[in-house]
């Protein structure tokens, strides 16, 4: 009985050593797993336990223009963050908070009071001004922090205001550029870490931790700051002279589909658009707007026409008695009475509705609908910026002869501002349809090296380059000798077209509310910027495209091809001056000359003297620029 005592014994004994040393061995493990494999997932555990993060907003990238001119950067606007578990004194800290800040004593109280671990103070204490800050920081008060937020800023003002479009109170854009591109721009924030114990109090001998904030890469966009600078001068100009509805322009490379500016009336001010209602921040009229085109639309029919080798502008006839019957019905000229026995160049110059329907008619409805869909009409341009419309075509099976009429002279169809730019770009470019686009580079915003750059996205040729040709030469007559006049500017050989829409509510057309527009391209025989605009009901004047918005492009031309580099030339058609114009001459170089001289000379100016010298010594204008009759010509006199 005791050897079986004694064996029993024995094997209970290495049973309990057998189990004691694989518990061993299990323990061993497992603090060994704890140790090396779980340690660094324990110990970021632990701290992120006890630590607070302070965040530090990323800066938004810079938005430039082409030539490195700074549109939309970012000002400092400290933020004011509390720990609730650090305040010593809630209704001292909310009654000096409150002062400081301008806002209600109980709301702050309210707010860091709240059971969270760190409250940051809204909307009183979100992106303040500096002083503000100063004042905060100074009071040292236990658990309030300052961290450095920066909010948007827009050094022009209201300048491109719609294409810039505005980033909101967390630095996220909203519209225009700032929210299609917002992925890029926007970058990723920092923070500060601090530790704390189970109170919230700040632990000793812990260093703070610092996550530096990547930065949003800066976007250059394919603007020009001196056109579109031209263009808001223009628009505000119109504003002022015809008190309109609304206006709009756009001016493009023909040559890669570059916006170089764009600007659109009612306009705000990005850094306050706050004040203003979101009808008109939301509404980005150039790429927006759907309207009839009127008589700007005749360019896609002769260039069709053209193409299809259905006129010889020089050769081919038509003439016009003021009305044309389709269908039953008598679709009128504008010019009452009509205009005669017209080659079909004067058709165009003259913008002659009844001359364009036959054009359509020659054409056939399938084709000339074929043309306007390559042209890029019914769809949208595929413009970088949110917003954009199709405008409304007839469907093809539904085109009966008089909508195929109405159609070749722009009426009963409604179109876009960019999709009429983007076409005039191709049918004068060599026939080539680009996509429009406004970003051109992204840049690493420290060293400014390029990381993406947009490159022109050629769609389609629709015409070919002898076609494209002749479009410029028609369009170019039409300024010089139709209805295009005032667009004319001397030394820069401008093309374009005039457009007249009628405005339509309720199914019928208002009386005396038009959009009048022109959409005009230079220098004629190599074209580098096309200006379209469209002003909306302008007040106390003939509502004609001819009379409102030519002499705006002509002007907006002008000044961009200077701006530009683009030299002037001798060689350009001839204006055929109408009752209105006053004949042009090349201001002489009189310098050296004395009054008697001058006098004898008979020159056909206005002269302005100053100083009390013999001799002309400097002059303004200069020698060599070209002005109208009874233009001022003031001289210096010295010697």
């Amino acid at each position: 009985m005791s050897k079986i005592t004694k064996t029993l014994v024995r094997r209970r004994l290495l049973f309990i050593l057998l189990a004691g040393v694989i518990i061993t061995l299990v323990l061993v493990v497992r603090l060994g797993y704890v140790q090396f494999s779980l340690g660094g997932w324990l110990t970021e555990e632990a701290e992120e336990s006890w630590s607070r993060d302070l965040p530090f907003e990323a800066e938004r990238g810079e938005i430039l223009d082409r030539h490195g001119e700074v549109l939309a950067t970012n000002v400092s606007a400290p933020s004011i963050l509390v720990v609730p578990r650090q305040i010593v004194d809630p209704v001292e800290t909310a009654e000096q908070l409150a002062d400081s800040l301008e806002a209600e004593e109980q709301e702050v109280y309210e707010q860091i009071t709240e059971e969270s671990s760190m409250v940051r103070l809204t909307p009183f204490g979100r992106k303040i001004e500096q002083e503000v800050a100063s004042e905060v920081r100074e009071q040292r008060l236990p658990g309030v922090y300052i961290v450095e937020d920066n909010k948007r800023h827009y050094p022009h003002g209201e300048h491109l205001a719609h294409v810039l479009g505005f980033a909101g109170i967390d630095n996220q854009g909203l519209t225009g550029v700032e929210r299609y591109y917002d992925d890029y721009l926007q970058g990723e924030s920092g923070h500060v870490s601090f530790f704390s114990d189970a109170q919230g109090q700040r632990l000793p001998g812990m260093a703070d931790q610092y996550q530096e904030p990547q930065n949003g890469m800066d976007a250059q966009l394919t603007i020009d700051n001196q056109v579109q600078t031209i263009i808001e001068r223009e628009l505000d100009n119109a504003e002022a002279t015809y008190n309109p509805e609304g206006a709009l322009a756009i001016a493009m490379d023909p040559n890669n589909g570059e916006i170089l500016g764009m600007a659109s009336r009612p306009h705000y001010n990005p850094d306050d658009y706050q004040s203003v209602s979101p009808e008109i921040y939301d509404q980005n009229r150039p790429i927006w707007s759907t309207f009839e085109p009127g008589s700007t639309f005749k360019i896609i029919t002769l260039a069709s026409a053209l193409e299809e080798d259905e006129v010889d502008l020089d050769n081919d006839h038509f003439h016009d008695p003021g009305y044309i019957e389709v269908a039953g019905e008598r679709l009128r000229c504008w010019k009452k009475g009509g205009h005669g026995q017209q080659t079909y160049l004067e058709v165009v110059q003259n913008s002659c509705n009844p001359g364009f329907v036959s054009l359509g008619e020659r054409l056939g409805t399938e084709t000339l609908f074929d043309y306007i869909d390559q042209f890029g009409f019914g769809e949208q341009t595929g413009i970088d910026m949110e917003g954009e419309g199709t405008g409304i075509l007839f469907d093809v099976e539904d085109v009966g002869p008089l909508e195929r009429s109405t159609t070749a002279f722009g009426q009963g169809v409604s179109v876009t501002p960019i999709q009429q730019v983007t076409a005039m770009a191709a049918a004068v470019n060599g026939g080539t349809l680009y996509q429009p686009y406004v970003a051109k580079d992204w840049l690493e915003p420290e060293s400014g090296s390029v990381v993406d750059s947009q490159t022109p996205i050629a769609q389609r040729d629709v015409i070919s380059e002898e076609t494209s040709s002749e479009v410029r030469r028609a369009l170019e007559n039409v300024v010089a000798r139709g209805t295009g006049g005032g667009a004319f500017v001397d030394g820069y050989r401008v093309g374009g077209k005039t457009g007249t829409a009628q405005k339509a509510q309720g199914g019928r057309y208002l009386e005396n509310n038009h959009i009048v527009s022109f959409n005009g391209f230079a220098p004629a025989d190599d074209p580098e910027i096309v200006v379209y605009v469209a002003i909306d009901n302008p007040q106390g004047t003939m509502q004609f495209g001819g009379v409102v918005t030519a002499p705006i492009v002509g002007q907006i031309m002008e000044d961009s091809l200077e701006a530009m580099g683009v030299p002037r030339r001798d060689e350009q058609i001839e204006k055929e001056l109408t009752w209105s114009d006053l004949p042009s001459l090349e201001v002489p170089d009189v310098t050296g000359l004395t009054l008697r001289e001058l006098h004898d000379a008979n020159y056909p100016l206005e002269l302005e003297i100053e100083g009390e010298g013999e001799e002309v010594y400097r002059q303004s204008p200069a020698a060599g620029e070209r002005v109208e009759e009874g233009s001022t010509l003031r001289l210096y006199m010295g010697g």
